[in-house]
C-alpha cells in the first residue's frame, strides 16, 4: 500500500486529489495540511511513503519543510506539486530533497503516476519541464543548499530571527550565512542581497 500524505494551502485543490485517488486500492491518504508546519506533525505521526507539497504555503514552505522531511527521514519521497515553473523554484525543491516535480496545471492521471512512481523510490518530473539543464545549473551554482534555503526567505522579507526559527538554527548562525552570501554574490550590503533574491525569482 502507498501511503501519502498532501500538503496545499487550497483545501479544494487537496479535496480533488483526495477524491481522485480514494478509487485506488493501491493508494491510501494518510493526512492532509494547509501549511508546513501541519505538514511535519503528519509525516513524523504516519510515516507515509510519499509527500505530495505544494511550495508557497504559510507558516512554513514546501522548500523548509521538504528539507526537514527529508533530514529527518531520508528514505520519505516527496513530489512538489505546484504553478511555479521557473528554474530557481525547481531548483530548489530539488536540493531541499524533493524527487518529484509536477506543475498544477496537469491532470490527475499525472499526479497519480508521479505518487506511483516516486513510491517506487524513482524520480519523476513534469514533461514541461528541462530538468537535465536546471540540475546541471544547480550544481553550478556559487550558493549552498543551505544559503540558497536561507535566501528564499529572505526574499519572503522574514528578518534573521524569524528565519533561524523556522529552520531550527541560531540567529548568529543566519547572520553569518548573510555575510557569507553578500561576498560571494559581491552585493554591497543587505538591501542588494534582497533585490538579488527577489530578482531571482527566491521570492515565489
Amino acid at each position: 500500500m502507498i501511503t501519502v500524505a498532501i500538503a496545499e494551502d487550497h483545501q479544494a485543490l487537496i479535496d480533488g486529489i483526495v477524491s481522485y485517488l480514494e478509487y485506488e486500492d493501491d493508494i491510501t491518504i494518510v493526512g492532509q495540511a494547509n501549511h508546513g508546519k501541519d505538514l511535519l506533525d503528519i509525516v513524523r505521526k504516519r510515516k507515509p511513503k510519499v509527500v505530495v507539497c505544494d511550495i508557497r504555503m504559510p507558516k512554513m514552505d514546501g522548500i523548509v519543510a521538504t528539507t526537514h522531511i527529508k533530514k529527518e527521514f531520508p528514505h520519505i519521497n516527496v513530489l512538489a506539486f505546484t504553478m511555479y515553473d521557473q528554474s530557481e523554484a525547481v531548483r530548489q525543491m530539488l536540493d531541499a530533497g524533493a524527487t518529484g516535480y509536477i506543475l498544477k496545471n496537469s491532470p490527475l492521471k499525472v499526479v497519480l503516476e508521479a505518487i506511483r512512481t516516486l513510491s517506487e523510490d524513482k524520480t519523476y518530473y513534469d514533461a514541461k519541464l528541462n530538468i537535465d539543464q536546471i540540475s546541471k545549473n544547480s550544481s553550478e551554482s556559487i550558493l549552498s543548499r543551505r544559503e540558497k534555503e536561507i535566501l528564499a526567505l529572505i526574499a519572503q522579507r522574514k528578518t534573521s530571527k524569524e528565519i533561524a526559527d523556522l529552520l531550527f538554527i541560531s540567529k548568529s548562525t543566519i547572520d553569518t550565512h548573510r555575510k557569507n552570501m553578500i561576498q560571494k554574490l559581491e552585493l554591497k550590503g543587505a538591501n542588494e542581497l534582497l533585490g538579488y533574491a527577489i530578482e531571482q525569482k527566491y521570492a515565489f
